[in-house]
């Protein structure tokens, strides 16, 4: 890993430095998820009770008629939350690096950090590009199918996957998709854990989350294809799979974000 260097005009004056690095230090970041997660199998609580759930209730909702059509961008913007929802495996992960206690009862100290208040400052823009990205797929939905919802969820499927409208609804949904999801990329991929692990401001640690990401743009467009995979085998079948995924993808978000930033 190497230093980036970054003009003085082009970056903020109180971003923190950045690393380059290669796919070897992403298969390390899982590794060391893969082993904070065998040592804190505690954390399971959490999140098999609160995540999945959250996407229960988002597949509830959706499914109910006149909301089949959001189906898909409900399962799927959940995951734009996930690096808020992560915010306790980060605070283990922590722990674990300085040699503290972190089994799962140490899950929520994270509200304990200096910068919590900025680290919901964030979480609330992530909650914004959420509702954006539902938005701009109901607006497709309309666009492309007309004002009436379908008539049940069997119907929306046989019209989108039987009709140029249909094909043309799924290339242009997972294309904002795609947007959406670099954006968050982009925005939380070293700021939440930064968040979690130092005492600075939103402004600077979404800085410094941009930074990381422009100067890794290969690398991190990997990560990003490696989180959505996971995140869509978590969530078959009826996201139980995230119990497992979200307490690995947060402890190696961790581990990249000490891999990205110098600290």
């Amino acid at each position: 890993m190497t230093v980036a260097r970054v003009e003085p005009v082009e970056r903020p004056a109180e971003a923190y430095d950045v690393r380059t690095i290669t796919a070897a230090d992403l298969r390390d970041a899982l590794r060391q998820g893969w082993a904070d997660f065998l040592e804190h199998r505690g954390d399971l609580i959490f999140v098999g009770i609160i995540y999945p759930m959250v996407g229960f209730a988002a597949a509830a909702v959706a499914l109910q008629g006149s909301l089949a059509h959001l189906f898909f961008p409900l399962a799927a913007g959940v995951g734009l939350l996930g690096p808020a929802a992560a915010a306790g495996f980060y605070e283990l992960a922590r722990r674990r690096e300085q040699g503290l206690e972190s089994d799962w009862s140490h899950f929520l100290d994270v509200i304990k950090r200096p910068s919590f208040d900025s680290f919901m400052v964030v979480a609330g823009l992530l909650l914004v590009m959420f509702f954006a990205w539902l938005t701009v797929a109901a607006g497709l939905y309309v666009a492309l199918m007309g004002i009436a919802p379908p008539e049940s969820l069997s119907a929306f499927a046989t019209r989108l996957f039987t009709t140029p409208e249909g094909w043309a609804l799924i290339v242009l949904g997972n294309l904002a998709g795609l947007l959406f999801a670099a954006a968050v990329l982009t925005v939380s991929v070293v700021a939440m854990p930064m968040l979690v692990d130092k005492d600075v401001d939103a402004r600077v640690a979404v800085h410094t989350s941009r930074l990381a990401v422009n100067a890794n743009r290969g690398v991190m467009l990997r990560w990003g294809v490696i989180v959505a995979a996971l995140l869509v085998v978590g969530s078959i079948p009826f996201f139980v799979g995230l119990a497992v995924v979200l307490p690995v993808l947060g402890y190696a978000t961790w581990h990249l974000y000490t891999k990205l930033v110098v600290r």
